[in-house]
């Protein structure tokens, strides 16, 4: 872990379990308890001016099309989900995708129409109609690993890239708030243990929290809508925190957009609810929450490069980030961490 601090712009190499020693008695941290789900499926198309066909039916699926691979992004309602696809140019509106093997129990098969495609790529979907939609896609689906873990997902990855703290509850990512991986419950007894409270809230990760910038003007590049909840408990301790003084301690970019979006939401003060978080967050927004960062390492033209410079100065990261490949940092997912305050 490197520890920068901003004002002075000094960084040093530590170990992830000081973390809780750099943390101060009336503190605030605030994690992101989202759960990822099994979110990648593998089916099969049907011609796009093909008859609609049951997925019950042995016989029809002699008539299915090509193998899809589809990963659901962000619930949109009952039955709508926004989701890539792949191979993308081949599946347009009115297509159904057919997801399962033969020999499933009526109700545990998984169908969807395309029914409109997005900007950069998404398709949204349309399913039908099944008893338990989560219990399906958990039966049928895969962990979505990042793309460089070259090796398909193991069912040990159900449980290990999860942060120990997501909630069950808050099942809804498709990718884990990475920033939360670091944490051990042996690491978090020790940060209650100097006085620091603890507040949950959620931001389902999707496509707005990975899509680069495609446009050369950083005010032009729209991002993706992420769904999000803060319960009243957790927005009752976060305004505590601030109208005493406190620190609040964001772990990880999704939860400072969160904690962020949230306080433009309700003019500075924390409004709990659910909605939709869109906020881009770079270089000159002020900061109206987050106190101190904990974060991983980000790659160059990404949303979270720009935030984290937004929130420690530009110059800082850029001599941190130089250090940090010099020191043969590791980046991504399952990198290291820095704690900027």
């Amino acid at each position: 872990m490197m520890h920068l601090q901003r004002a002075s712009g000094r960084f040093e190499d530590r170990k992830f379990t000081d973390f809780a020693g750099l943390l101060r008695s009336g503190d605030l941290l605030v994690v992101n308890n989202s759960r990822v789900f099994p979110a990648r499926l593998y089916g099969h198309r049907s011609g796009r001016h093909a008859q609609p066909v049951s997925p019950r039916n042995p016989a029809a699926r002699e008539f299915l099309q090509g193998r899809v691979e589809v990963l659901l992004t962000r619930r949109l309602g009952p039955l709508e989900w926004q989701a890539l696809v792949r191979p993308g140019r081949k599946i347009d509106v009115g297509e159904e995708i057919f997801m399962g093997e033969t020999g499933l129990a009526p109700g545990e098969e998984l169908a969807a129409e395309v029914i409109a495609r997005g900007d950069f790529g998404e398709r949204t979907l349309r399913f039908s109609p099944v008893r338990d939609f989560f219990a399906a896609v958990e039966k049928l689906g895969h962990v979505p690993l990042p793309p460089y873990i070259a090796r398909p997902d193991r069912p040990e990855d159900r449980e290990r890239y999860q942060t120990v703290y997501s909630s069950a509850e808050a099942k809804g990512s498709v990718a884990a708030p990475t920033a939360g991986l670091h944490f051990t419950p042996e690491v978090l007894a020790a940060i209650r243990e100097r006085g620091v409270e603890i507040a949950e809230i959620t931001l389902h990760v999707g496509l707005g929290t990975f899509q680069p910038l495609h446009v050369a003007n950083v005010e032009e590049h729209k991002m993706h809508c992420e769904n999000f909840s803060i319960s009243d408990q957790a927005g009752a301790r976060i305004n505590r925190a601030l109208e005493q003084r406190g620190r609040v301690v964001a772990v990880g970019t999704t939860t400072v957009r969160t904690l962020e979006y949230a306080a433009q939401q309700g003019q500075g003060r924390i409004r709990a609810g659910s909605g939709e978080a869109d906020i881009f967050i770079y270089p000159g927004f002020q900061f109206r929450v987050a106190g101190a960062l904990l974060t991983n390492f980000h790659l160059p033209q990404s949303t979270l490069l720009m935030l984290v410079s937004a929130f420690a100065g530009r110059e800082n990261i850029l001599r941190a980030y130089g250090h940090a490949v010099e020191q043969r940092y590791r980046f991504f997912s399952y990198g290291d961490c820095m704690f900027i305050e």
